[in-house]
């Protein structure tokens, strides 16, 4: 039987009116986006940054919408309309209100996974491993925010078996309220860094903003998931009813161990728990990724995925998008790591990248790191203490904050320079030599380092 929203799911929304009522029609789905409605959907008008949904309901209902969520202030713009209109004081509530319903109509399990850096990567894996016996849905792009996890909720069908979720944030009490529209039954939390320190203060602040998904998951009942490695995680262990501690450490329930790593800086990782034991390598780039494994196969374990089901779908993983995807040619080696950075993530990269052994040149080239509000000239700064320890042979950058980092470079084994603009910068990367390189490209979003990507691989 298809799913649906009944009348009375519009009469029980917090603060909802109905106007045309009799002519309602149970909807299938629920759509923000104008260009999207499918016949009979419900149509919610969303104030955001750029547009106003309002300005796209007739729009809407002219593409076939069967009814539409308007904010109750704007009830006077759309008296022509025929179709049954709920006013709310707050859409975007309204919208997490619909998602959570649906949710709740599925009955399936939902997992979700946050965390200061690596999240995306391990819900990537661990679709991979669940869906060697599932049928799963996940978040896609980067709708982990407080519309796009219900926008993925929403996305599920009856066909599902489980449902994935990335939860981000820049602002205290936003996985709080992700957390409560997906209710989920496994909850998993990578680890505690400094992005987004500008918003969330400091680490004990994302730690705060963080830990309210395992508090919402634990309040329902389900399982939580700690990486024990994590100092600020390490200090909330014991505090969960059902909770599995994963990591490299002796003390974790399902346990790490690089054993090695090849020529390309793939790691061979032994895990170990939940009466298993399983060897694998990584077709992915560095310690980091062997860690977000362990935080995947963690999960798997607990939701009866194999020991053969997860040797088979880690042959099918692949580099995932501006996130340490390789790209090998034949006299050198590109790294693009450009979606996004952060202290930590970046020196995870730093630390990939001096792995690669069947390269002879390391070269870095590096844009700012956002949102570290008054702590970015020093976390910027900071990141050259763990260049200097490395075999790293060049290390090139822009933006204001990279200025920092650059001037701190151990001269005497580093060849280093700091670019100005971007066209100095492009210009620079035409002509430099790559042969025998591995090279990494890093930065922030806005900095729109994959470009410098695009004109590193025409080199080829």
């Amino acid at each position: 039987m298809q799913l649906k929203f009944t009348i009375e799911d519009l009469f029980d929304m917090p603060t909802s009116e109905i106007f045309n009522p009799d002519s309602y029609r149970a909807a299938v789905s629920v759509t923000i986006d104008s260009r999207r409605v499918k016949k009979n959907s419900i149509f919610v008008a969303i104030k955001g940054e750029i547009f106003d949904g309002h300005k796209f309901v007739k729009e809407a209902v002219k593409s076939g919408a069967g009814a539409v969520v308007i904010n109750k202030r704007k009830l006077k713009e759309f008296d022509s309309l025929n179709v049954p209109i709920i006013t709310v004081a707050n859409t975007v509530e309204a919208f997490g209100y619909l998602a959570n319903l649906w949710r709740k109509k599925l009955g399936i399990k939902v997992i979700s996974i946050t965390g200061s850096s690596g999240k995306t990567s391990v819900k990537e894996m661990l679709y991979q491993l669940l869906s060697a016996k599932y049928s799963v849905c996940k978040t896609e792009a980067n709708n982990n925010n407080h519309l796009g996890v219900p926008l993925t909720i929403l996305s599920a069908n009856k066909n599902n078996d489980m449902l994935l979720l990335e939860h981000g944030t820049n602002h205290f009490g936003e996985i709080e309220y992700t957390a409560k529209i997906a209710e989920p039954d496994y909850a998993l939390i990578t680890n505690i860094g400094s992005s987004h320190i500008e918003y969330l203060k400091n680490k004990n602040g994302v730690l705060k903003e963080k830990k309210s998904l395992l508090d919402e998951t634990d309040g329902n009942g389900g399982k939580v998931f700690l990486n024990i490695d994590d100092k600020m995680l390490a200090r909330i262990t014991g505090k969960y009813k059902n909770e599995i501690k994963f990591g490299f450490n002796d003390e974790a329930d399902v346990k790490g161990k690089i054993l090695s790593f090849d020529k390309y800086g793939y790691p061979r990782v032994e895990v170990t728990g939940k009466r298993k034991k399983l060897e694998v390598t990584l077709p992915l780039l560095g310690e980091a990724s062997a860690k977000n494994f362990i935080a995947a196969s963690a999960a798997a374990f607990s939701l009866s995925i194999t020991k053969q089901q997860i040797i088979n779908a880690v042959k099918k993983l692949k580099p995932f998008d501006k996130r340490l995807n390789v790209k090998r040619y034949k006299n050198y080696t590109l790294i693009d790591d450009t979606y996004n950075s952060n202290p930590d993530s970046l020196k995870s990269s730093i630390e990939a990248v001096s792995e690669i052994s069947d390269r002879g040149r390391k070269i870095l080239i590096l844009g700012d790191m956002f949102e570290l509000g008054e702590n970015a000239i020093a976390l910027h700064e900071g990141i050259s203490k763990s260049i200097n320890k490395k075999n790293i042979d060049a290390v090139y950058t822009i933006g204001k904050n990279m200025k920092n980092l650059n001037v701190r470079l151990d001269v005497k084994k580093i060849t280093n320079r700091h670019f100005r603009t971007r066209k100095s910068l492009g210009a620079f990367l035409k002509t430099m030599q790559l042969n025998d390189s591995a090279v990494l490209v890093k930065g922030s979003r806005g900095m729109k380092m994959e470009k410098f990507v695009k004109i590193l691989a025409g080199k080829k």
